[in-house]
């Protein structure tokens, strides 16, 4: 019996992702749970495993294309079934694809007047998550939009608006709500004929033609580019958030320069921490912490916590610390959904991890129910995997807090950009030895900045430094016993 293969959910705000190669080819035997591609998304690469065990018969969906979540990308056949022929790809003309789409006109009957049209079908879709990745290029050419789904009934109160949720995704209806813009005005291609994020930013771009953008940004590597003295600017296509384009200064190479495109988990990066620099009012908060009592319980317990098949980093203990001050601070540990706020029930810690490739941040489920032992097993257990590619779609998701660590390279502090739709995250870094006045004296202990980034929209100074004289307080006077 065969078995579909399909493209993950990597995560609660994924709507796509991209194949990036694939580690079986078609003919080959597979066994179940063994690696059988790679995907990227804007929270992780991954090895994707094999569903069942059998033969690799088909692959849809070939390596660099980005697909939508829960799409078929590939079928795994019984062992000894032969290959499916690969096949050829079928593409409707674009300018057929919108006569296709365009709803079906009245025709005349005999009597010289015309038969109303029918009227359109009613769309039932999956929503789209807020945060979907792909990014649109007002350049980009038309797809073929898709057979509408049959009609059903409409919704109980028969409302317009109930139509057009059922067809649009949180993320258009975000983008729509702030430009002033009917829905119901544009032509879906989405599955099902729901209107996409790229049909509602085209729309909206065509009606911005000739509008001045915002001042200079420089363009992303690999673009079309004159030498600085004769720097051409130009509108940029829009972002995923649905903001006003601005201009990009665009340059050419010089003879030396090398250039490549950016990788999926590149941009998607370079697009999440945009769309937070544009949602949240950012401000951070310094405090200086003194880790000399932490340094003493550190060298005390090392050999019993590596007994326990953990180690016991200063991280441990600052996720522990920052736990109990979100218990505290409650308010830090929540996130804004339009005019409501939202306090999360569980503390689940983000603990950013730098890559060759990128930055991923896995999460720590339930973290608040886990001792120092638990959270230093944790924290290596998720860096390790996430480096080698194994971590599971629901180790991305779910962050309600996160804190990342510059410190680790060298960095005295930096002032981290949330990851929303959290309000705060929490920046360390590096534990170095200075001279510090204790008790009107001077003494050399290891001492270091930590940094608390917020959203002011929600967090006020008072609190956020109420919830950092938490975090400060516990790691200088630690309990050796409250391990």
């Amino acid at each position: 019996m065969a078995t579909d293969v399909v493209m993950p959910q990597m995560g609660e705000s994924i709507a796509e992702g991209t194949i990036v190669r694939w580690i079986k080819k078609v003919g080959e035997t597979v066994d179940r749970d063994e690696p059988l591609f790679e995907i990227s998304t804007d929270k992780v690469d991954a090895e994707i495993p094999s569903p069942a065990a059998g033969v690799v018969s088909e692959i849809r969906v070939k390596e660099g294309e980005t697909v939508a979540i829960n799409t078929v990308v590939a079928v795994i056949g019984e062992a000894g079934a032969k290959a499916a022929a690969p096949a050829a790809p079928v593409k409707e003309p674009p300018v057929q694809a919108a006569k296709a789409a365009e709803p079906p006109k009245a025709s005349p009957q005999a009597d010289g007047t015309s038969a109303p049209a029918p009227p359109p079908p009613h769309y039932h879709d999956r929503d789209d998550p807020p945060s979907a990745p792909a990014s649109p290029s007002s350049a980009a050419p038309a797809r073929p939009a898709a057979a509408p789904a049959p009609a059903s009934a409409p919704s109980s109160n028969g409302s317009t608006e109930d139509a057009i949720r059922e067809r649009s995704s949180p993320l258009v209806r975000k983008i729509a709500k702030e430009h002033n813009v009917d829905i119901a005005q544009i032509h879906g291609t989405g599955i099902a004929g729901r209107v996409t994020k790229d049909d509602i930013l085209g729309f909206i771009d065509k009606g911005q033609v000739g509008q001045v953008g915002h001042v200079g940004q420089v363009g992303q590597a690999g673009s079309a580019a004159a030498p600085a003295s004769s720097a051409s600017v130009r509108p940029a296509a829009r972002s995923v958030s649905g903001a006003p384009p601005v201009q990009t200064v665009t340059f050419k190479p010089g003879g030396g320069d090398h250039v490549e495109k950016m990788s999926v988990m590149r941009k998607r990066i370079a697009e999440h921490m945009v769309l937070s620099k544009k949602t949240s009012a950012h401000v951070h908060s310094v405090f200086e912490v003194n880790f000399g009592r932490i340094a003493k319980i550190r060298e005390a317990k090392k050999a019993e916590f590596e007994r326990a098949g953990a180690k016991l980093t200063y991280m441990s203990f600052i996720v522990k610390a920052a736990i109990d001050a979100l218990r505290a601070v409650p308010i830090v540990n929540a996130s804004v959904d339009g005019d409501n706020i939202v306090y999360h029930k569980d503390i689940n810690v983000g603990i950013a991890v730098a890559l060759d490739w990128g930055l991923i941040v896995p999460v720590i489920k339930q973290a608040d129910e886990k001792n120092l032992v638990g959270l230093s097993r944790a924290v290596a257990d998720l860096a390790n995997r996430a480096r080698s590619k194994q971590l599971k779609p629901d180790e991305v998701a779910g962050g309600t807090f996160t804190i990342t660590n510059p410190g680790v390279f060298g960095a005295l502090f930096g002032m981290p950009i949330i990851s929303q739709p959290q309000v705060a995250i929490l920046g360390i870094g590096n534990v170095e030895k200075r001279p510090v006045v204790v008790d009107d004296a001077i003494a050399i202990r290891p001492m270091a900045y930590l940094t608390l980034g917020y959203d002011h929209r929600v967090i006020d100074g008072a609190v956020a430094d109420e919830f950092m004289s938490i975090v400060k307080k516990s790691l200088e006077n630690w309990d050796p016993n409250a391990i």
